[in-house]
């Protein structure tokens, strides 16, 4: 994709790289699909760093807005799917 990923520059060079893991995962969702349990693995390092439910709808408005893809929606269809499914959005 041609857009940059929402970053906080006070994260940490490895923080920057887990976050943009989890965004690449919610592409990846939307593309061909994802295995349920890697993106919740990469969604529970997303939340170390970002903890603050309004931090999180921030960071994630702001993807959603330049990629089109919802990250919420995608975590709540995660969560309500059984562990080894695959993950994949309209």
């Amino acid at each position: 994709m041609e857009y940059q990923y929402p970053i906080d520059y006070s994260w940490t060079t490895e923080e920057i790289i887990d976050v943009v893991k989890f965004f690449e995962a919610i592409e990846k969702a939307y593309e061909t699909g994802i295995e349920r349990d890697g993106l919740l693995q990469a969604y529970r390092r997303f939340k170390e760093i970002v903890p603050s439910k309004a931090e999180e709808k921030t960071v994630c408005g702001e993807f959603e807005e330049i990629s089109g893809y919802s990250s919420y929606r995608t975590i709540k269809k995660a969560k309500e799917a059984a562990s080894g499914e695959k993950i994949t959005m309209p």
